[in-house]
Parts: structure tokens; C-alpha cells; sequence
């Protein structure tokens, strides 16, 4: 990861590669990458005990990118690990690793978001639950 600064692993989940997800070019498209990220990145917050249900206070996502470092082509099988760095009032940044399986030590992606606890009933940022925070800090 290119800004280490202070993470800590939360989460590793694995997904395989569709034949689908590739593109003209013979790898996966650049665009699969956010659904990637967004699937890794759900499982992580089920882990810590977020909720999800767009009713109440729930977690929300207000950037998200990723840097290509190599392709993909399949069939593979992605490991992708979800790490935690800079926590604030109501949000905080999330960091991701992705490899493959046949070949778990070179990184074929790295990805960022930024995650904030949301009042959905008003629109505006809350306070991170206590729990969240305990399984995060």
C-alpha cells in the first residue's frame, strides 16, 4: 500500500473471477474492480457488526478508487484483504490489498474508501457506534 501509515487488517475474504468480468483486452475490467471492493468491503463491515439496512444509522461510502498494479485474467481467484487506517469523528478510511491466489505475494491491485456513519433519516454524519469503534480501534 502506498501510504502505510498505522492499519490494521480487518478483514481477508476471496472472490473468483467470472469469465463475464474480463473485457476486449482479455482481463478484467476496470470497472468489476469497484463491485470487487464493494463485496470485500460489505463483508468487512458485517464483521465489525455495522448494520446495513438503510433505516437507521448506517454506514455509507463517500469516495472509493483503486490503483491497477498488474492484470487479471480468468480463471482466478482474488484475495482481497480489507485494512482500516485513519479514524475520525464519523468516518473512517479503508484500505485494500488485492492478489490472486496462484500468486498471493504480488499485489495486482490496491483500493481506498471512505466510510461514514450516516443518519438516514436526516442525511447528515453521526458519531461512530461504540462498537464499531471498539472493533476497529
Amino acid at each position: 500500500m502506498s501510504e502505510n501509515l498505522n492499519r490494521k487488517l480487518l478483514h481477508q475474504c476471496q472472490i473468483a473471477v467470472r469469465w463475464g468480468d474480463m473485457d476486449a483486452y482479455g482481463h478484467v475490467n476496470n470497472a468489476l474492480y469497484m463491485r470487487y471492493l464493494e463485496e470485500a468491503r460489505v463483508q468487512c463491515l458485517a464483521s465489525i457488526g455495522a448494520t446495513m439496512d438503510g433505516k437507521g444509522t448506517d454506514p455509507v461510502i463517500i469516495n472509493v478508487g483503486c490503483t491497477f498494479l498488474r492484470p487479471v485474467t480468468y480463471p482466478a481467484t482474488l484475495i482481497i484483504k480489507s485494512y482500516v487506517g485513519e479514524i475520525g469523528r464519523s468516518s473512517f478510511m479503508t484500505w485494500y490489498e488485492l492478489s490472486t491466489t496462484d500468486n498471493p505475494d504480488q499485489l495486482c491491485t490496491e483500493g481506498y474508501s471512505k466510510v461514514v456513519w450516516m443518519d438516514h433519516s436526516t442525511g447528515r454524519s453521526v458519531p461512530l457506534p461504540d462498537i464499531i469503534r471498539q472493533n476497529i480501534s
